[in-house]
């Protein structure tokens, strides 16, 4: 929220908003005038219309969801500001990165961009075990190192800046739980 506010967004797409938590956040604030949720999964939309009031036959000009991917950009809406991938990015298959990247930094390329995703190396700490991922649905989980690497990676090839911040409780040999990347469009 934090980093949506101080970057004077306005109109934010949450890819992966699953059944909208982060949506339901984002509508209490008057400053985003215009909110999208893109997720694969028609249930977890259906319980975001659900949790967020949405009426399928009313448009609510401001919030809406649909159903989408975003490794594609049939649903890319125009003047679009900031994106953000809240635990999503493991999601993805490693194959399909670059479609992703593709998608909305080459193509949706917001001013914008926040990626959090789980640190690899705190797992021990919430008592898992080697190896063992944190979600299911999860196809990798990134050390700090490989997440930063793939996130300059991703800002070089398309022309953004990259910060780092760890989001949660700090351990002081293996950081925090959750780790974020700020991409912002360079001027």
């Amino acid at each position: 929220m934090s980093a949506l506010l101080a970057n004077d967004a306005r109109h934010i797409v949450d890819l992966g908003c699953g059944p909208g938590e982060l949506l339901q956040t984002l509508q209490g604030y008057t400053q985003f005038r215009r909110l999208l949720g893109i997720d694969i999964d028609a249930r977890a939309l259906a319980k975001a219309r659900g949790a967020l009031g949405l009426d399928l036959f009313n448009r609510n000009e401001r919030l809406d969801v649909c159903l989408g991917s975003f490794e594609d950009s049939d649903w890319h809406p125009a003047g679009v500001d900031a994106a953000v991938m809240l635990e999503t990015i493991e999601h993805v298959p490693p194959g399909r990165l670059p479609k992703v990247e593709q998608s909305v930094f080459g193509e949706l390329a917001p001013a914008l961009v926040l990626v959090t995703t789980p640190n690899r190396e705190y797992n021990p700490l919430h008592g898992m075990a080697p190896g063992e991922r944190r979600h299911p649905g999860h196809h990798f989980e990134w050390t700090r190192e490989q997440f930063r690497c793939w996130a300059q990676a991703v800002g070089d090839r398309h022309g953004y800046r990259v910060d780092f911040s760890d989001i949660g409780p700090r351990d002081r040999v293996l950081g925090s739980s959750t780790q974020m990347a700020s991409f912002r469009k360079a001027a």
